[in-house]
């Protein structure tokens, strides 16, 4: 069966943006080392499943990449991340997203739920999630998330919004976390237990 895996850099004091749901302060997290954990995820991924607004994020920025990757404007970790997920479908959960968006699939939120169960069922490989905060809540809720890898900043906001909402508690299980060297970010893999277990 595959796994929801989600994968999100959160400050040290658990927000994943800052105040009025700013993403720019997290970017001195966001180098390297975010963008090499995140393409070594994609390429153990077939499908990169988002939201609305991490989606017109991505669209803003990762086109630009791949159109022009020898382009100075880009790092190695940039572009390495732009390759690792070009053979990986995209699917958006939204009510309000119309058009085609170059074979990115679209979901409807009352039908998200049962389409990515049986998605989950299907042989494949894992199902990732970055960013999406209030997507992968909900999948979280509604108990479709099976592991959570958190990148922690070195950064104290003090305000923001926060990574979890509106939940229930659960108890995570640690399965493994990582340090590299040239980075004050650490990162925490959790196993999420399914209630039906």
């Amino acid at each position: 069966m595959r796994k929801i895996i989600v994968y999100n850099v959160i400050s040290l004091d658990g927000y994943h943006t800052g105040a009025g749901n700013d993403v720019s302060v997290m970017f001195p997290m966001m180098g390297k080392v975010f963008d090499s954990y995140n393409a070594e995820l994609l390429r153990t991924a077939d499908v990169h499943l988002m939201g609305r607004v991490s989606f017109e994020l991505f669209q803003s920025f990762w086109p630009k990449v791949a159109e022009n990757p020898t382009s100075e404007e880009w790092t190695d970790s940039q572009r390495d991340l732009s390759q690792a997920g070009q053979s990986v479908k995209g699917i958006v959960v939204s009510d309000t997203l119309q058009g085609n968006w170059q074979g990115v699939r679209i979901l409807r939120r009352r039908d998200a739920y049962q389409q990515l169960t049986e998605l989950k069922r299907q042989e494949g490989k894992d199902i990732l999630i970055t960013g999406s905060r209030t997507l992968w809540n909900d999948l979280l809720a509604h108990d479709l998330v099976d592991e959570i890898h958190l990148l922690i900043g070195n950064l104290v906001l003090g305000q923001g919004v926060p990574v979890f909402v509106d939940q229930t508690p659960t108890a995570l299980r640690l399965i493994d976390t990582r340090r590299w060297e040239d980075s004050d970010n650490v990162l925490l893999r959790y196993k999420v237990p399914h209630k039906s277990v």
